[in-house]
């Protein structure tokens, strides 16, 4: 090899290139797992709550904290969430339209149909007006209402989140909720489309 000790590549030993082949391909392995890791977590964080989901406060100092029962006052007012699952972690915050609100609200108040999706007197809904989609809410205590500060539309929680008021003529969609050793969870998905169509 005139002057040089180097080999030409074409030359490298099989089991070099073939070391070299393995590295490339175990780099490639490694990188495509990781995007498909991080996909399916998008995508989890999208997906609407499920059965099992526990619920968890979306902001604040108790971001991602999960919300007891004793945090829910009887009355409400309602505290907005985001739906977690239990078994990975995620919360599926990916999407605003996964906004969740949370009532505590006497049994005894509340219609056979409303009884039939809460747990202990703890109902659940969209926190997206069927109107325009807004998100902000008013609780009015003494009629246990939800008013919709965007055009004044008003749910009642006691009897489905019904529109009773404003331009907004459909109700929120209910989550079915359930109580397993003192955990509330999503006994279902929502029933009913979440979000607005625009008229």
């Amino acid at each position: 090899m005139s002057g040089s000790d180097e080999m030409p590549a074409h030359f490298l030993p099989c089991y070099d290139r073939r070391s070299v082949l393995q590295a490339a391909v175990a780099l490639g392995l490694g990188v495509s797992c990781r995007r498909k890791a991080a996909a399916q977590d998008d995508d989890a964080r999208h997906a609407r709550p499920q059965e099992g989901d526990r619920f968890v406060f979306p902001a604040g100092e108790r971001q991602g904290v999960v919300i007891t029962l004793a945090e829910l006052p009887l009355g409400g007012p309602p505290l907005t969430a985001y739906p977690m699952d239990p078994a990975t972690g995620v919360i599926r915050d990916g999407s605003r339209l996964n906004q969740v609100l949370l009532i505590h609200l006497p049994p005894a108040e509340l219609s056979d149909a409303t009884r039939a999706w809460a747990a202990q007197g703890i109902v659940a809904y969209s926190a997206v007006c069927t109107h325009a989609g807004c998100d902000a809410w008013i609780w009015q205590g003494e009629a246990k209402t939800l008013k919709c500060p965007c055009h004044d539309s008003v749910f009642d929680p006691k009897e489905e989140a019904r529109a009773i008021n404003g331009p907004a003529t459909r109700r929120l969609p209910v989550l079915p909720l359930k109580v397993v050793d003192g955990v509330l969870m999503a006994a279902g998905g929502f029933v009913g489309r979440v979000g607005f169509k625009q008229e």
